[in-house]
């Protein structure tokens, strides 16, 4: 079967379990803005990051598939969704990544006052760009938020995240490999 199935060429697009939407559906723009967040993390994961963080940054670009598989699947669907054994984003998850925080917030010469200006290094200015990619993927997912049942635990998950590439960028900076 080929990539170029031609069913998207009239702008729409297919969630979990064949529902069409329009390509710019809420659900497909916060699908699409987390589907660039995990982008952007491989660009930081193949820049060179040592062994522990690269480690890091796969493991979250597989939490991301999760959290992309959810936001995929139409709120009618989400039953079956993990009946046929998908999983949804979990708290553990948020606290994985809370986690990780704490333990880089142990160092209180990680940063200094102001802001941080992306760039000193190029995994460092990868993660920074992860981070503003993931704070827009929050403002899409907040949207879906209106449309009723909705897992709150993928906007925490976010939200940490994009604390965490942030916490990277400047642990990288000070500490490059």
């Amino acid at each position: 079967m080929s990539i170029a199935t031609k069913t998207g060429d009239t702008g729409e697009t297919s969630l979990m379990y064949g529902r069409r939407v329009s390509k710019n559906d809420r659900r497909v723009e916060a699908c699409g803005s987390v589907d660039e967040i995990n982008a952007a993390l491989g660009i930081a994961r193949a820049t060179g990051a040592n062994r522990a963080i690269a480690e890091q940054i796969l493991t979250i670009q597989k939490e991301l598939v999760v959290v992309m598989g959810e936001l995929a699947t139409a709120s009618e669907d989400l039953e079956r969704f993990q009946k046929d054994g998908f999983h949804l984003t979990t708290t553990e998850m948020v606290d994985r990544l809370t986690q990780a925080i704490d333990e880089l917030e142990k160092d209180k010469n990680l940063y200094g006052k102001g802001w941080a200006m992306p760039g000193n290094t190029p995994l460092g200015a990868a993660l920074d760009f992860a981070r503003t990619v993931c704070r827009r993927a929050e403002r899409r997912v907040a949207v879906l938020k209106q449309d009723g049942k909705f897992n709150p635990e993928i906007l925490r998950y976010l939200n940490r995240l994009s604390d965490l590439c942030w916490l990277l960028a400047r642990f990288v900076e000070k500490h490059p490999a």
